[in-house]
């Protein structure tokens, strides 16, 4: 396949993600508006930690700032620098006072350029390295002693996991001699061990790693840490991980608030003190999130440790907090000419004279018109509108946006958002 043909492809992904109101899984370089100062800290920040150091950075912006796409832009850089990535949306199930569930979701959503749920790849990739290099010594890949010499090697290369935890290593050393004779029963329920997979109840696995339970409050940590060390040994240059929606904490009670706050506190503490090398964290929430009394405020400590300069106008994403101001009529519009654009390339030549920067003006007024003028609660829905438009330019000849457009919202197959509906006007 071509890279025009690629290049195709990625576009109608694109498009075809916008009508359904979400962001697209790539191409999003293709869409960002205003981030060029963002992207540019954040590849910096992720070649440091390529380098052998561990960082963070949290994101603060209301509904409508862009925040989901920042994180979805920012894992689409990790991944094109080498990095394996995952995605946790912190929620009742996945809560910050839970690192057990905090691990479990970062290795189920583990993803690299080629692969997702890539833990058991990832695995796999560090013992063909280790054996690659012993048959480049000379040990052919038929001779029986090439299986004994790789377990010498995994022994070495995982004392320092097993300095970490010796339940990881043993499970990766279980993982190894079992697929080595076929097993893959066990093999499989090592893996799943690995994970956090609390309901693994294979016996014959734990037998022969001689480990009873699963990754537990105290250890769940310590098994991050063995993870990333994997990862950079199979040969990625780290580990990215984003949180979304970090506000939901607040609605704990304060005790497991207190210790969510807590938790977060000593990954940040983690990456200050470089424990986990090549292991990046971003977080991100409203402003609530940062500022209320039921938010970080109540831990002074990981407030102060956080905390940014009083804007002066000039924003600074290289402090701890990449602040997002709302979306604005210029940046929509930036958007709408960007979507025009991978339209074209996906589906064929835009009519220009039919979409054309005073449709696409007048387009948005009607839409935030129906929301009191406000820019910031509509990209989701004016981007799928718009591309609504598009598509019948495409399909009739006939179709005049300018006559025809309507915007009506609520009254099709996507339900608005609670933020959306908050500030909806009602019209009599």
């Amino acid at each position: 396949m071509s890279a025009a043909d690629d290049r195709k492809l990625e576009s109608t992904a694109v498009i075809t993600a916008l009508r359904r109101g979400t962001v697209p899984n790539a191409g999003l370089s293709r869409l960002a508006v205003g981030l060029e100062a963002e992207e540019k800290v954040l590849s910096a920040q992720f070649a440091f930690c390529a380098a052998g150091h561990a960082d963070c950075k949290f994101v603060r912006g209301d509904y409508g700032s862009g925040k989901t796409f920042l994180i979805a832009r920012a894992a689409e850089i990790a991944l094109s620098q080498k990095f394996v990535i995952s995605h946790v949306v912190i929620s009742p199930d996945t809560p910050l006072h839970k690192l057990t569930a905090l691990y479990t979701k970062i290795c189920a959503g583990l993803s690299t350029q080629t692969e997702e749920h890539a833990l058991k790849s990832i695995i796999d990739t560090w013992i063909y390295g280790i054996e690659d290099r012993l048959i480049e010594t000379g040990i052919d890949e038929n001779d029986e002693r090439l299986a004994e010499l790789t377990e010498k090697e995994i022994e070495a290369s995982l004392e320092r996991v097993s300095g970490l935890s010796s339940g990881l290593a043993a499970a990766v050393r279980t993982y190894y001699a079992a697929n080595n004779r076929g097993d893959f029963a066990t093999a499989q329920a090592a893996v799943g061990w690995i994970s956090g997979d609390a309901t693994v109840a294979n016996r014959s696995f734990k037998s022969q790693a001689g480990i009873k339970g699963s990754v537990s409050e105290t250890d769940a940590l310590l098994f991050l840490k063995g993870i990333v060390y994997l990862i950079r040994q199979a040969g990625f240059a780290g580990l990215f991980v984003s949180f979304d929606e970090a506000e939901t904490a607040q609605a704990f009670p304060r005790p497991q608030r207190e210790k969510g706050y807590i938790n977060l506190r000593q990954l940040v503490d983690m990456t200050d003190k470089n424990e986990i090398p090549g292991c990046f964290f971003l977080f991100a929430g409203t402003p609530a999130f940062f500022e209320s009394a039921k938010g970080i405020r109540s831990l002074p400590p990981l407030y102060d440790r956080i905390g940014i300069i009083a804007d002066d106008g000039f924003a600074n994403p290289m402090q701890t907090q990449i602040v997002l101001a709302k979306f604005d009529s210029e940046k929509l519009e930036k958007a709408a000419y960007k979507v025009s654009e991978i339209y074209s390339e996906g589906f064929g030549e835009v009519d220009k004279s039919r979409v054309s920067p005073a449709f696409i003006r007048a387009m948005i007024a009607k839409v935030t018109g129906r929301f009191g003028g406000r820019v910031d609660v509509v990209p989701r829905l004016f981007l799928r509108e718009f591309v609504d438009v598009l598509d019948k330019c495409a399909l009739y000849e006939n179709y005049s946006p300018q006559e025809k457009y309507a915007f009506t919202p609520g009254n099709g197959d996507m339900p608005l958002k609670a933020e959306e509906k908050a500030v909806m006007e009602v019209s009599w």
